[in-house]
């Protein structure tokens, strides 16, 4: 029997500097057949340069676009050029981020479940920290809509939880095999071609959180069910929320912070400024007709902090050789307004003006040795 074609899209999380590395993983690291088409959002010089030189010497798709997009805006570009071009090529599309590196048999072992269970949606053991694939950020997880009539009134509600959490992978092996789950998350996920006929396209007005809830919802909806593979292992440079922060200090003795080099700044406080998540939040909770209860107060209370917990203290830390600076930190939290144009979904990729991104990153450029000397732009 002939291995079922797979094609992997590769598009942006929050930074570009991880690039390099996780393109090679996947291609040291995959045993499966695939394809690739790669999303470039507008990379700084060098990292276009490489991608270009990738492009050509591995035969994979290279798409561009001329402006920072979201990463639900990036996997609709490579995904609408592979229903176009491809459509009954493919039996499984794989959405994987810029920023992960992936386990040997990461590939064969998604695949093989798919076609085991009938999958439309399969996750990997998606992990956290330096050495890999050591501790869980998500094995998939519950994720719900639950009804109540109070006074009259129909209140929907969401729940979720995580799986494993923050577990350190040599502590649960007895956990560690396939399992079907209400989510798994876009670090990675093998997707069924099929169920885009049912549900369409991604929904970009999922900008920046919760998007992975909102396409599985779509799915279960569809018809389609989701498995957590867990033999399939992965790891996304990223800290994660507090239980993943808690495993990472127990396992590795502190919270690892993701690498981020000058030129990550500009997509990175574009990807997380607070109009991004509070849209993606109010267009979750509209689309699914939810009440604003404590599911959406808590995450309203938390917009902003990945922004700060990850780029800007350590930044302002450096800035200062290790002093830290209370009017910097100030000025670059503050730099979340979008600067749109044309159709008001445009970020300005560093266009300046309303206080955007595009101000902050080229003051800082102007004023500080270390930004004029760095591969910004």
């Amino acid at each position: 029997m002939s291995q079922p074609n797979v094609v992997l899209i590769v598009g942006p999380r929050e930074r570009f500097s991880s690039t390099q590395t996780s393109l090679e993983s996947i291609y040291r690291d995959t045993d499966y057949p695939f394809d690739l088409v790669y999303v470039d959002v507008h990379t700084p010089p060098s990292i276009r340069r490489y991608l270009e030189a990738q492009a050509q010497a591995k035969q994979f798709k290279l798409l561009r676009t001329d402006y920072f997009v979201s990463p639900s805006q990036a996997k609709n570009v490579g995904l609408r050029y592979v229903l176009d071009h491809a459509k009954n090529v493919y039996k499984y599309v794989i959405f994987i981020e810029n920023d992960v590196i992936v386990k040997p048999g990461w590939l064969t072992k998604l695949v093989e479940c798919a076609e085991a269970t009938n999958a439309a949606v399969v996750g990997p053991l998606t992990c956290i920290g330096q050495p890999a694939h050591q501790v869980i950020h998500n094995a998939g997880g519950k994720s719900y809509i639950t009804t109540e009539v109070k006074d009259g009134q129909i209140r929907r509600y969401i729940y979720q939880s995580a799986a494993l959490t923050g577990k350190a992978v040599a502590d649960v092996p007895d956990k560690l095999h396939r399992k079907k789950t209400d989510y798994v998350e876009f670090h990675c996920m093998l997707v069924r071609t099929a169920i885009f006929e049912k549900i369409g396209l991604l929904d970009e007005g999922m900008l920046a959180t919760r998007e992975h809830i909102d396409f599985c919802f779509m799915v279960t909806q569809a018809g389609g069910s989701i498995y957590s593979e867990r033999e399939a292992v992965i790891t996304t440079d990223t800290i994660g929320i507090e239980s993943n922060q808690q495993g990472l200090v127990s396992w590795f003795g502190s919270v690892q912070l993701p690498d981020f080099k000058w030129f990550d700044l500009p997509y990175f406080m574009v990807r997380w400024n607070d109009e991004w998540d509070l849209a993606s939040l109010h267009h979750l909770r509209q689309k699914w007709q939810l009440t604003e209860d404590e599911y959406f107060k808590k995450r309203y209370k938390k917009v902003g902090a990945r922004r700060h917990e990850l780029l800007v203290k350590p930044l302002v830390r450096r800035l200062t050789f290790g002093q830290g600076n209370a009017w910097v930190e100030a000025s670059l939290c503050g730099a979340r307004r979008l600067c749109v144009s044309g159709n008001g979904r445009k970020p300005c990729p560093m266009g300046g003006g309303n206080g955007c991104v595009g101000d902050v990153a080229a003051s800082l450029t102007r004023n500080c040795s270390w930004f004029r000397h760095a591969d910004v732009f």
